[in-house]
């Protein structure tokens, strides 16, 4: 342990772990109202069972207005009457522990819902007791423009200004994201006390840890100045004000030691973290430090913008591999990585980095698989992610639900862009992809629910389904498994050391872990063409040991197709790795 309490190095259980997400809205409903409930998810345990996985994360399931799907929490401490209540959470618990899995939660605390009872208590006016919980500031005097009279030219991410006016009090509040989702302030030490008492009555629950939304947006320069001015110059870039702001690791800090320390629980703390450097992330992570076990970064994911999220462009394979080798050398040393693709922000993978075509889809998303879960740090797989679920067909923008993607729209074609081009970002990229229902069975909607889904299921469940998946031994569920097994039973998949090789090359992926006298090679063909294994990779390594493939090896000196293997060697003499 280290000397406040945290844990360290030799008690990192989540190392060897395999976390799973659940976004209960689309995973699996039991009463018939098209939306996904508690009591669907407690049914479907034994498919994480059969998969190995250690770890659930459930996406919010507090009450919400629902404005941005439950990242805008009315309340802290129950359970959303769609989703079930608390009786049917401590069901749910008990099963995944029954079961000898963890159940983590998602903790968004850089905002509450404007339908909470602390902002509607902050709202009152000037004199409330809650006022400066939240983020009040009177107009700016000093402007003629009536719309340039926020406090700040901050943007808001979904759209818009950052800053919301309240005519009761002639006074704006701050919203980074939603105006139904107003920034808690974390200056005021009652707002952090409060917090931290609603985590500690989770985890005496048996909960088992959190995934903390934005958590490094909730320190920001407490004097909110203007950002430099965005493309379209509308609103400013307050991101250099609020992200990994100036206390971030101090309320970090505070937070591991008033709700995690001491603690005889092993849990799990990751922080989604936006705009975060490697430099910070290896601050956050570092065990002797004690704020938390590990990062959500998202530069990989942001590799294929075009001016925009929606405005998509080839991968270069070798910007992929630039970034993640960097953060795998970057916390090699110290700190740990978090290994995803896809999550419910995020399009699916075998969509955006593979070919979800006929032929090619079930080939390419193992090998994605393979790549990621062969990196050091902890893999974290998307519900349907192990079936190769894949982006959806929205026909037209009324298909479309996330408010990130029709805000996105509206001022788009508001500002004269052909609204068949901003149609087919929104198809290529847009969070929804990942959140229609999770495909159980070939039956109408999926096995998903017997009444009308909240958003259409794909048309490919008909093929693409659990119980088909489950039933093949070829396909790509049974292929995340053994990639869970190996984490499991192989330590060069835990500690090895990382190396990069063939970073030039822009169609195969290739990198070596090393550990004790084990070494491992990951090769992948990015393409959908053959490829000759080329010097780079030393001729021993052609007749080494397949330990994981995703096709019947035909050729050791030629990849084929989205081909990926791992080859192990032994070392004759001992060494340290």
């Amino acid at each position: 342990m280290a000397l406040d309490g945290s844990r360290v190095e030799d008690d990192a259980w989540w190392k060897s772990a395999v976390v799973y997400q659940i976004y209960p809205r689309s995973f699996a409903d039991t009463d018939g109202d098209g939306i996904g409930d508690l009591a669907g998810i407690t049914a479907r345990l034994d498919h994480l069972v059969g998969l190995g996985v250690d770890v659930i994360w459930l996406s919010p399931v507090y009450p919400s207005p629902q404005d941005d799907n439950g990242y805008d929490i009315s309340d802290y401490r129950d359970i959303e009457p769609m989703f079930g209540d608390l009786a049917a959470f401590d069901r749910l618990l008990a099963a995944v522990h029954d079961r000898g899995m963890r159940l983590v939660m998602d903790l968004v605390v850089n905002h509450t819902s404007d339908e909470h009872a602390w902002f509607r208590e902050s709202r009152e006016g000037p004199n409330s007791p809650k006022r400066d919980w939240y983020w009040w500031r009177p107009a700016r005097k000093d402007v003629g423009r009536e719309e340039a009279a926020t406090p700040n030219n901050w943007g808001s991410f979904f759209s818009g200004p950052a800053w919301e006016f309240d005519a009761a009090s002639g006074e704006y509040y701050l919203h980074l994201f939603s105006p139904k989702q107003p920034d808690l302030n974390w200056e005021n030490p009652e707002v952090r006390q409060a917090v931290h008492a609603m985590m500690r009555w989770w985890l005496d629950r048996g909960v088992d840890g959190f995934r903390m939304d934005v958590i490094n947006l909730v320190s920001k320069d407490p004097d909110l100045p203007d950002g430099p001015l965005l493309g379209d110059g509308l609103y400013g870039d307050g991101s250099p004000h609020y992200i990994c702001g100036p206390r971030i690791h101090e309320y970090l800090r505070e937070m591991h030691r008033e709700v995690f320390a001491g603690r005889p629980e092993r849990l799990l703390t990751v922080g989604e973290m936006p705009g975060v450097t490697l430099e910070h992330a290896r601050l956050f992570t570092d065990p002797a430090r004690g704020e938390v076990d590990m990062v959500f970064q998202f530069e990989h994911v942001g590799l294929d913008f075009g001016r925009h999220r929606f405005d998509p462009r080839p991968l270069r394979l070798t910007a992929l591999k630039e970034s993640l080798g960097r953060w795998q050398a970057g916390l090699a040393e110290v700190g740990w990585n978090s290994l995803y693709w896809n999550n419910h922000d995020q399009p699916r993978i075998v969509s955006r980095f593979g070919d979800d075509g006929l032929e090619h889809r079930v080939r390419s998303a193992k090998m994605l698989a393979t790549v990621l879960h062969l990196h050091r740090g902890t893999p974290y797989i998307y519900q349907g992610e192990e079936l190769g679920m894949t982006n959806a067909p929205f026909a037209s923008v009324e298909d479309i639900r996330d408010i990130e993607a029709l805000s996105h729209y509206a001022q788009a074609v508001r500002a004269g862009e052909d609204p068949d081009e901003v149609l087919r970002g929104l198809r290529a990229r847009g969070r929804d992809n990942a959140r229609t229902p999770m495909q159980w069975d070939a039956s109408e909607h999926a096995g998903f629910t017997t009444g009308t889904p909240w958003l259409p299921v794909n048309p490919n469940h008909t093929t693409i389904n659990a119980e088909a998946a489950v039933g093949d031994p070829d396909s790509v569920y049974h292929h995340y498994r053994r990639l869970i097994a190996l984490r499991h039973t192989e330590p060069a998949v835990v500690h090895g050391d990382f190396a990069m090789l063939l970073p030039d090359d822009e169609r195969l992926y290739a990198f070596t872990r090393r550990h004790g006298d084990t070494t491992l090679l990951v090769l992948a063909n990015f393409t959908g063409e053959a490829v000759p294994v080329p010097a780079g990779i030393p001729a021993e390594w052609l007749d080494a040991d397949l330990v994981l493939g995703n096709v019947a090896p035909v050729d050791p000196e030629v990849l084929g197709p989205w081909e990926a293997r791992i080859v192990r060697r032994h070392h004759d003499h001992h060494t340290t790795g």
